[in-house]
């Protein structure tokens, strides 16, 4: 085989490894799109803007670093929730809803020291709030439901109540959200809680957090 020969060799397998790629990512998000929608519809209320959020989800999944994204379906439904919230926490929704806690971008390394920070300080600011307007069962059942897409008997498991209970709880999150009350915060707690919400959003291994959910509630 002459060195021609070689090269053209080497340009088709990579071809053909880029096209095995595409495909894979492809077919990660199209397994994933109905649960997508269903996050986007849930946080939205509205299926024109759940759907742009799933497509806005498609472009980011499109663009990202997958070699470094250990959890797809963790990495797509996070990445929708975060596009979700800041669609509903945008100028010309705010006077119609109160929207949960912004999430930062999911495994995403290229961003700048600068914007690393303000998305960090995002998620002290919406964290503090659910600790200063939530109860530990509220907060709890609020984080796992909103922001990690878990279905409520698995809520139920974790917090041991009942389903329906698990429910009542996001409701009367959402409203005490949109309310001025205060609970005493102990800064050691919250530094916790945002020390692992963000690993449980970067990795996609929430045991950790169920873990301190829980236990705030036996408090």
């Amino acid at each position: 085989m002459n060195l021609l020969e070689s090269r053209s060799d080497h340009a088709e397998q990579t071809d053909d490894r880029s096209i095995s790629r595409g495909d894979a990512a492809a077919s990660a998000f199209v397994s994933a799109a109905p649960r997508l929608f269903t996050i986007g519809l849930r946080i939205l209320q509205d299926v024109g803007e759940a759907e742009d959020v799933v497509q806005e989800t498609w472009l980011r999944w499109a663009r990202a670093d997958r070699s470094i994204v250990n959890n797809p379906s963790a990495f797509l439904a996070l990445t929708t929730t975060r596009l979700a919230i800041n669609v509903a926490q945008s100028a010309r929704r705010r006077h119609e809803t109160s929207a949960g806690p912004w999430l930062p971008e999911t495994s995403d390394r290229s961003v700048s020291p600068e914007t690393a920070a303000e998305r960090r300080e995002a998620v002290n600011t919406a964290l503090w709030l659910l600790l200063e307007r939530l109860s530990p069962a509220e907060r709890a059942a609020y984080l796992l439901r909103i922001a990690f897409d878990y279905p409520y008997r698995r809520i139920s498991e974790i917090l041991h109540l009942g389903e329906d209970h698990a429910r009542q709880l996001v409701r009367r999150a959402r409203d005490h959200l949109a309310t001025e009350r205060r609970h005493p915060i102990s800064t050691t707690a919250h530094r916790r809680l945002v020390r692992t919400f963000l690993a449980a959003a970067e990795t996609g291994d929430l045991a950790e957090l169920e873990e301190l959910l829980a236990a705030d509630l036996a408090r």
